[in-house]
């Protein structure tokens, strides 16, 4: 199944949507947004699976459906996770700034609480009180939905408590975080509100990309037009999802709606960092990555972080080219 959140009230208005992203029929009478069905999925999965194959016959009306109408798939959530499991990424970071990578980064994945209470929309500008300093940056990632997970799930268990999976903008504010992290307390102000696909997806509907924990096919992202990176999310994952969950669920069980993300994809090239899409490489998911390369490479950045009126475009296709989530879409504006 597809399903969307349709911008309305908190929590958005629950739609079914066609395999190709044409056409949308709503399913308010058997889940009002996307939480309800979640806390109900084992009573409500065949109600919905019904009503989605009705739509993919044609054996009911539906109605055009527009990427720009949505909310992210969860408007606001329980709880966010999201995870780096692309070690690669950690690594130049470090590197960047001639700092030893704990060799605990590769069996141990890192993580961090974000805020869960406003997500944007995917084609929501990004709103900065100012581009000075802050050093605004997109990442790239997949997202997991989770059913109730319980504490001390395995890693191998925890698949099975993955409903959906998503694309995910994670904003990211560079200049800050330094600062932040130096407190020893983690993120807070230099991660402001992140943005999800238009659309959310059942296992099902990714066939053979979904394999073991992980989504096997080029992630991508154009900045100003521009093809900055099509990494394949399934190469060089470190931590798949199910130790992914297994690592948030550890001390604690995680309530359904739980969002848990990958982190900025990453590909090596060769065991070395990876090269500009210009340059024949899969490029990055993020401007700091590249500028960490040309900080080793060169000793200082080259690339600027992003400024009022940039725009980034997030999307993953298919083997048929046809887009699985829909598109993020997001300009950066003055607040």
């Amino acid at each position: 199944m597809k399903l969307a959140s349709l911008n309305a009230g908190r929590d958005g208005k629950l739609v079914l949507v066609s395999r190709d992203l044409s056409r949308m029929v709503s399913v308010s009478d058997i889940a009002p947004t996307l939480q309800f069905a979640l806390d109900n999925w084992r009573e409500l999965h065949g109600a919905l699976l019904a009503r989605y194959e009705a739509l993919e016959s044609g054996s009911i009306s539906a109605e055009p459906f527009n990427q720009a109408d949505c909310a992210s798939p969860l408007p606001r959530a329980y709880h966010w996770a999201d995870g780096s499991a692309y070690v690669n990424h950690v690594e130049l970071v470090r590197k960047a700034r001639n700092a030893e990578m704990p060799e605990t980064f590769w069996t141990d994945p890192l993580m961090y609480q974000g805020g869960s209470d406003t997500f944007l929309a995917p084609r929501a500008p990004v709103l900065m009180p100012q581009s000075e300093g802050f050093g605004i940056d997109f990442e790239a990632e997949i997202a997991v939905i989770v059913d109730d997970v319980p504490m001390g799930v395995s890693p191998e268990q925890a698949l099975s408590y993955i409903r959906l999976v998503m694309l995910v903008n994670d904003v990211s504010l560079r200049g800050l975080i330094p600062a932040e992290l130096a407190k020893g307390f983690g993120f807070y102000q230099s991660k402001p509100s992140s943005a999800f696909s238009p659309v959310c997806v059942t296992l099902d509907e990714l066939g053979d990309a979904w394999q073991a924990g992980k989504l096997h096919l080029p992630l991508l992202s154009h900045l100003n037009g521009e093809l900055f990176g099509k990494p394949n999310a399934g190469v060089d994952m470190t931590f798949h999802f199910g130790q992914l969950i297994a690592h948030a669920a550890k001390t604690r069980p995680l309530v359904a709606g739980t969002i848990i993300g990958s982190g900025t994809v990453s590909n090596k090239l060769n065991d070395g960092p990876g090269k500009p899409v210009s340059e024949g490489g899969v490029g990055y998911s993020c401007i700091a990555e590249i500028r960490m390369i040309e900080t080793i490479q060169q000793g200082k950045p080259s690339t600027p972080f992003m400024d009022f009126g940039d725009n980034i475009q997030i999307e993953m296709l298919d083997n048929n080219g046809q887009s699985i989530f829909g598109r993020i879409e997001q300009v950066v504006q003055k607040a």
